[in-house]
């Protein structure tokens, strides 16, 4: 159940300010659209706050998977003149490209 300092702080929300801040016109029925939601907004984050989470331990992700990646194995790449054929322009050592200042 709601109580009179969970309604007093979702009353506290000036949408005329939030909207200034984000340098949005709103209308009048547009300001008071939006001070009923964040009311409702304010209204279910502190219902969840009243959630008995005692029993539950911290989470950092949200699953127990550690390490998804694959073991980082060395291996040979591409030779040099297999990787040059694929270079537009190339002396026989490395890739020829544009000056840029």
């Amino acid at each position: 159940m709601k109580t009179a300092e969970q309604n007093e702080a979702a009353r506290q929300i000036d949408v005329k300010y939030v909207a200034q801040l984000a340098r949005i016109a709103l209308s009048g029925d547009e300001k008071a659209l939006f001070q009923k939601q964040l009311e409702k907004i304010v209204s279910y984050v502190n219902d969840i706050s009243t959630v008995d989470v005692s029993g539950v331990q911290p989470a950092a992700n949200s699953t127990a998977e550690q390490n998804v990646l694959r073991p980082d194995e060395p291996h040979t790449g591409l030779d040099q003149e297999t990787v040059l054929k694929n270079a537009p322009v190339n002396d026989g050592r490395q890739f020829i490209v544009p000056k840029i200042v």
